[in-house]
Formats: structure tokens, C-alpha cells, sequence
């Protein structure tokens, strides 16, 4: 069975195409954007499931790890960055606009200030921290799913899925819970926040495997290439996708 050393040797030897050209990449790019921002929106409502008490972005924001996860393996680390560049752009804009509207003196005539402002007054201790944990989260995600496609050789995807967002979205959910409530929360309320909220991502990751595998799958066969982070700049504020390996995938594959 041959070693990493021995697979990133042979990865070396395989095409190379750093001018490929994707494409759905900008695409998936927009869906993630848009999902990302409507999750900004929602969060603002408490959803009852049952005994349980959930916020609106709990069913959206996930899914943005899941977007991670195909940038990164489909398109390798540079096509996950730009994507978690573009979504931090497009948040730092609709929450700074938000709060300038909201600022702006509502017309005499005009009713609804006060519900307007539910939606778009965001806090900028709550845009602070969602923010941060995005930013680091996402980056910490498809770092970890690129090293792990290496190590394993392209193999075994649900352990990569699974095993990224583990990471990413604890960082993720330690950040943003400790940002907007310290000061104002216990200790022992903040961890129960992080452990609820994390569990319940971790687990909406695992049950979208199969989701993930399928796109990821079609996304191949139509790009025609499989990207390997053999030797990337993982560095958040790189760009372009210098030491990535190209292996080419049939549409049979």
C-alpha cells in the first residue's frame, strides 16, 4: 500500500492545469452568498421544534460548511477561499447598509420602523462576532478537509465531510457564542450554548453526506478534474492556486 509521501510524489506527476477554467464555480458561489446573507436574516427569529428552541439561522447556516466542503474538494483550497472571501464582503456590506438605513429618520407616514428595525438593526457586537467565527470557522474547515484529502488519498469523503466541519465549526461556535455573551452570561451558559449549538451543526453535517457526496460527485464529472492541495499557500490572504495538483476525471468515473 503506498505511503502520502508516495501518493503526493505521483500526484506531482499528474496533469497540471493551474489556467483551468470551472464551470459552476461562480455559480455555487452566488448560492452560497445568498444563503449566507438569508441566514443573517433569519436568525433574528426563535423557531419551536418540538421541546427544542432554535434560531433561524440554525437551518441555514450549516449549509454554508457544506458549500465549504465541495469548494474544497471539488475546487481546492483557492476555490473555497474565494468563496469565503466573497461571503465576508457581501455580510460586512449588508450589515453595514442595514444599520445605515435603520439610522436614517423613517417618514412621518411610515409605520414600520420598529419592525424594520427587528430585521435589519443588527448589533455590532452580534456582526462583530458572526464575523470572526465565520471567517476563522470556514478557513479552518477547508483547511482541514485539504489536508485530509491528501492524507488520505482522495478516499473515504464522509470522514472529510464529517471531520472538517468538526473542527471548523467549533472554532466557529466558540467564537461567536464568547464574542456576543461574555460579560453578560455565566461561564456555564456559554458552554451550554456552544455544546447545543455545536452538536446540532455537527449532526446536520452528518446527515447531509449523502447530499454532499452527490453533488460533489457530478460536480467532478462535469469540471472534469479533481484538485489535490499538494503543496497550496494556505494562507487566508493568498491568491491563486500555485501547488495544487490537477488529476484529470472522466465522466464515467
Amino acid at each position: 500500500m503506498s505511503s502520502p509521501a508516495d501518493f503526493i510524489a505521483t500526484a506531482r506527476q499528474r496533469l497540471e492545469r493551474p489556467g483551468h477554467q470551472f464551470r459552476f464555480l461562480e455559480f455555487f458561489i452566488m448560492v452560497f452568498v445568498v444563503v449566507l446573507l438569508i441566514s443573517n436574516l433569519v436568525g433574528q427569529k426563535i423557531c419551536a421544534v418540538g421541546p427544542f428552541r432554535i434560531s433561524g439561522a440554525q437551518l441555514l447556516f450549516p449549509i454554508t460548511y457544506i458549500f465549504g466542503d465541495i469548494f474544497t474538494e471539488v475546487y481546492g483550497y483557492s476555490g473555497a477561499r474565494r468563496a469565503i472571501w466573497m461571503g465576508f464582503f457581501a455580510s460586512v456590506l449588508m450589515a453595514g447598509f442595514g444599520m445605515l438605513v435603520v439610522a436614517l429618520p423613517p417618514a412621518p407616514e411610515w409605520e414600520n420602523q420598529a419592525a424594520f428595525e427587528t430585521v435589519f438593526n443588527f448589533v455590532p457586537r452580534m456582526v462583530l462576532a458572526s464575523l470572526v467565527a465565520f471567517w476563522a470557522g470556514e478557513f479552518v474547515n477547508s483547511f482541514v478537509m485539504a489536508k485530509m484529502k491528501v492524507w488520505t488519498r482522495g478516499r473515504h469523503l464522509w470522514m472529510r465531510t464529517i471531520g472538517s466541519t468538526v473542527v471548523g465549526q467549533f472554532v466557529d461556535s466558540v467564537l461567536v457564542i464568547t464574542i456576543i455573551f461574555a460579560g453578560s452570561q455565566g461561564w456555564m451558559t456559554i458552554v451550554n450554548l456552544i455544546f447545543s449549538g455545536y452538536l446540532g451543526k455537527v449532526l446536520y453535517e452528518a446527515a447531509m453526506t449523502p447530499v454532499t457526496y452527490m453533488v460533489v460527485n457530478a460536480l467532478k464529472r462535469a469540471e472534469g478534474v479533481d484538485v489535490y492541495d499538494v503543496e497550496t499557500n494556505f494562507s487566508p490572504f493568498a491568491s491563486g492556486a500555485a501547488g495544487e495538483e490537477y488529476r484529470p476525471v472522466e465522466a464515467g468515473d
